[in-house]
């Protein structure tokens, strides 16, 4: 004691903070009225908690609960941390259904008691809560609170609180129905460090400062509050009601308590009570959901891939940009009550029972046409072609050969079915043998675009968290710098040096040597509904999502691009979009990869197009927008023998944003002997309706608003929710047919769609619908019309929509018609205002040697914007020019709205401001 005699002063057993502290302290969010205070039987007697709950004020309106949710916080917070929940919870609350909560203030945090401590809190000091203790703690309150568990109980947890609830959870499963749990752990491994946010205040020597005397622990915590849409951090008076129960030393020790006993050591008095929650975790056969903030420095993802190993049929939504105060960061009431309604109210169909409307035609294994093609004549002709190597090509029996004897040394290697595999690897043959093989083996291959640069990558490899990586130098150079999760395989042969600077314990080459000749007979063949691959999005609509496929899923596709298209054997198609060259092998079409930039789709060029018909004898050819743009302008460079090499291209096809007639036109002057098709999809479904280039000039003669995409492809269908207006689609479902003219998002069902987000439960929830019928529904986030005619014209997307006092209208009703003015590449319309009155603000990329603006300033010549506003359907506010509008990174076609509509806010607000 004589080290630390400010330790004397700590208050004796059962002191408690005053309660007017409780009641005259402003706290935003928190009803006075659910603070009560409750004493109960302890482990040690009787202690007074204090309890956030519900129950009195559902009673006081005469309605019944009909579920209890259990909240416990975490250190160094308190009750406080669940006001969102108590508030959402009453809100919802009506006879038949309504949810109490009780938050409980855990003994020495917030406004329980105070316990008496007699030394400094350390791993081994007396007079501090222990993790059974905790545990004890919550036995008593519960039977004090008399809570009815003829109705579902359901714990939800946070840090501490996460630990503590689950552990509550598993020792009482017999009442308890259902867990939540947000940033946690339930397990550390004695001998590994733990996390370096945490590390410096379990010294014995910074402890008791860190976190007693000084309020630096509880300051720390509280500024990772990273909250959407702030860079502030938590509101000042948020803050404030944080601290409220800590201002003084006196009622800090919990905090101390609390760090003192995390059990990162074998010898640590709570390590067997941590064993045996984990352990019985293993066990734990109730609904789960997990909610987690990935940017949290004490609770990783290694602390969820644990929880997720122990728990696998947990929903998982994991909120990128988070941090370890996920509820401040972000609303969790909405995900957190909609699961629990389909838990307990049957309000949502589980993954397993929904249907889909029949495949458009039969579907086979991913590797049905790569074995069929080995055993004709064929087997000897080009099954993949690369241009980025001089034209390097491998047959259909080598593609085979290799793809068998790759699959045999990765498994040898421990690659196993299920297991999650990063691919860092550029489109060519390189990655279609690589791919082929995991897909054979059962793997999952993990695909994201290199385009989304450093931070969108090592978002997508941390959420997908990979067993595995296989990739070449410079992508295994990032993700060894970078820590991303995985076991790394080589492509190319590497030396011993190189090896051990990438971290590497195999390579692609040395297996495919090792292993000639070998065949995967003893691997039985992936399940239809196995898992196949997770294909990141473009991230033009937020942080890139994980979109997951089944081999079923894929395999319908394939069905259905044969069938759309008509692909037989002998088929070439030179892709300039990377997911349509990993599916050449799976249509039986040679796939001849053209000398281009992945990342930069518009700069392949006419000449690269050229050489790669004729190195593949090519007769299909995939372009973004953006690429097909691109080589129109460079079409003048072609030589005779590559102008004729071009003739021979039979079919066209361009997707991942609108193509403007124009081009379509100059496109078809360049291959005279093709078939120019538009299709529409996205990543969550790569082909859903069709038009040809003569179709859309038809479409086009009828004046309406927006981008035809054409009709339902076989095996699709559509439906339409109609906006108000506000903007925002009807949960009803009206048939095309029932709802033309009709603006509203487009939602559609086929047998080719994803099977879900990965680890986004809330966002795959959010985006599917089921109906009547039992089918399930996907909602494209476009908004549109279907005419009289059965075609379906997009305007934008759902967030783009301009909310006017005339209504809601999607931005192509007066995209389209100014994208026919002369000097014009292309433009954007963006509302700038509230919601419900917002003026419409149209922004313009000019045509090489136009001049549209005026002067230096962003505003549009005086001249030019009488012309937009003449030819407007609605009355346009303001007219800006930039010189190239914002695009996606995976197309380099679809436009930023929401970054053009932030700068025109700026803009129209007199800011100095530069290019969006």
């Amino acid at each position: 004691m004589a080290s630390f005699p400010w330790w004397r002063s700590i208050p004796a057993a059962s002191a408690r903070l005053p309660f007017k502290t409780l009641t005259e302290t402003p706290l935003p969010g928190l009803d006075p009225a659910w603070s009560r205070l409750v004493t109960a039987k302890t482990d040690d007697g009787e202690h007074t908690f204090h309890v956030l709950d519900t129950g009195p004020e559902l009673a006081a309106r005469g309605i019944e609960a009909t579920g209890t949710i259990l909240a416990v916080h975490g250190n160094p917070t308190w009750s406080y941390l669940w006001r969102s929940v108590l508030a959402a919870s009453l809100q919802q609350a009506r006879p038949g259904h309504a949810w109490r909560v009780i938050a409980p203030d855990q003994l020495d945090m917030g406004f329980s008691d105070r316990l008496e401590h007699t030394e400094p809190p350390s791993a081994f000091a007396s007079g501090y809560r222990r993790l059974e203790e905790r545990l004890g703690d919550l036995d008593g309150l519960m039977d004090e609170l008399d809570v009815d568990v003829s109705h579902p109980l359901v714990t939800l947890g946070h840090d501490w609180g996460g630990i503590i609830s689950l552990g509550w959870a598993v020792r009482h499963s017999n009442v308890v129905d259902a867990a939540v749990s947000l940033n946690t752990a339930v397990d550390h491994p004695s001998g590994e460090p733990v996390p370096p946010a945490l590390r410096a205040a379990m010294s014995p020597a910074v402890l008791p400062s860190a976190t007693v005397l000084t309020d630096a622990f509880l300051r720390t915590t509280l500024a990772l509050a990273a909250p959407q849409g702030s860079a502030k951090g938590l509101p000042p008076e948020v803050a404030a009601a944080y601290r409220s129960p800590y201002v003084s030393r006196l009622g800090r020790g919990g905090i101390g308590g609390f760090v003192a006993d995390i059990p990162a050591l074998a010898a640590h008095s709570s390590r067997t009570v941590l064993e045996e929650i984990s352990s019985g975790l293993s066990a734990w056969d109730k609904p789960t959901l997990l909610l987690w903030g990935p940017k949290d420095p004490v609770f990783r993802d290694r602390y969820l891939a644990d929880l997720r190993e122990r728990v696998p049929h947990a929903d998982l939504h994991r909120y990128e940009g988070a941090s370890h105060l996920l509820i401040e960061d972000r609303d969790l009431t909405g995900p957190l009550f909609q699961w629990l309604g389909d838990v307990f109210g049957a309000s949502h169909a589980p993954a397993e029972q929904r249907q889909s409307p029949p495949p458009a035609g039969e579907v086979t294994p991913l590797h049905h046409q790569l074995t069929e093609l080995t055993f004709t004549w064929r087997r000897t002709e080009p099954a993949a072609v690369d241009m980025t190597r001089s034209g390097e090509s491998v047959t259909w029996g080598e593609l085979r050969e290799k793809v068998e004897a790759l699959a045999v040394g990765l498994h040898e290697q421990g690659v196993r079915r299920g297991d999650r595999v990063s691919l860092l690897v550029q489109p060519g043959n390189d990655l279609t043998v690589i791919l082929y093989a995991l897909l054979r083996l059962g793997a999952v291959a993990v695909v994201a675009d290199a385009g989304l640069g450093v931070k969108g990558l090592t978002r997508a490899a941390r959420s997908a968290r990979p067993a595995w990586v296989i990739g070449a130098r410079p992508g295994l150079a990032a993700a060894r710098a970078l820590g991303w999760p995985g076991r790394r395989i080589s492509v190319s042969a590497l030396s011993d040096r190189q090896s051990a600077l990438l971290g590497t314990e195999a390579s692609v080459e040395r297996l495919l040597r090792r292993h000639a000749g070998a065949l995967l007979d003893q691997v039985p063949r992936p399940e239809p509904s196995d898992d196949a691959a997770i294909l990141f999005t473009s991230g033009s609509t937020g942080p890139a999502k994980g979109v997951r496929y089944t081999h079923a899923r894929l395999g319908a596709l394939v069905a259905l691009l044969r069938r759309t298209f008509d692909v037989k054997p002998g088929a070439s198609l030179i892709a300039g979009f990377a997911p349509f060259a990993l599916l050449g092998p799976a249509i039986g079409a040679t796939s001849v990869t053209p000398d281009m930039s992945v990342t930069k789709p518009a700069t392949l060029t006419a000449s690269a197009v050229a050489d790669a018909a004729l190195a593949g004898e090519a007769t299909m050819f995939f372009g973004s927008p953006a690429a097909l743009r691109n080589v129109v302008a460079t079409a003048g460079d072609l030589s005779a023998k590559q102008t004729k090499a071009l003739r021979h291209i039979r079919l066209v096809l361009s997707a991942g944003a609108p193509v403007h007639p124009d081009i379509l036109d100059s496109v078809q002057s360049i291959f005279p002997s093709a078939e120019i098709h538009t299709p529409y999809g996205m990543t969550e479904g790569l082909l859903q309706a069709d038009i040809t280039r003569d179709e859309v000039h038809e479409a086009m003669s009828t004046g309406q608003a927006g981008v035809c995409v054409g009709r339902p492809v076989k095996g699709v269908r559509f439906a339409v929710a109609a906006l108000d207006e506000l903007g925002r689609p009807s949960e009803e479902l009206s048939a095309p047919e029932d709802a033309v003219g009709v603006l509203g998002e487009l939602v559609v069902s086929a047998a080719h769609l994803k099977a879900g987000y990965d680890r986004l439960w809330h966002t795959e929830r959010r985006s599917s619908r089921d109906d009547a019928e039992g089918l399930r529904w996907h909602r494209t986030g476009d908004v549109g019309h279907v005419d009289a005619a059965g075609r379906l014209w997009i305007q934008g997307r759902l967030q783009h929509v301009m909310t006017t006092a005339e209504g809601p209208f999607g931005p192509g009703v007066v995209e389209t018609p100014v994208d026919s003015l002369d000097g014009v590449a292309r433009s954007a319309t963006v509302g700038v205002g509230p919601e419900g009155a917002q003026a419409v603000a149209v922004i313009v990329e000019p045509e090489s040697g136009a001049s549209l603006s005026y002067g230096s300033s962003p505003l549009a010549s005086p001249e030019f914007s009488a012309r937009v506003r003449e030819i407007s359907p609605l009355a346009v506010s303001a007219v800006l020019v930039v010189e190239e509008l914002p695009t996606d990174i995976r197309h380099n076609s679809k436009i930023e709205r929401g970054v053009l509509a932030e700068w025109a806010e700026r803009v129209l607000a007199g800011e100095k401001v530069g290019s969006p």
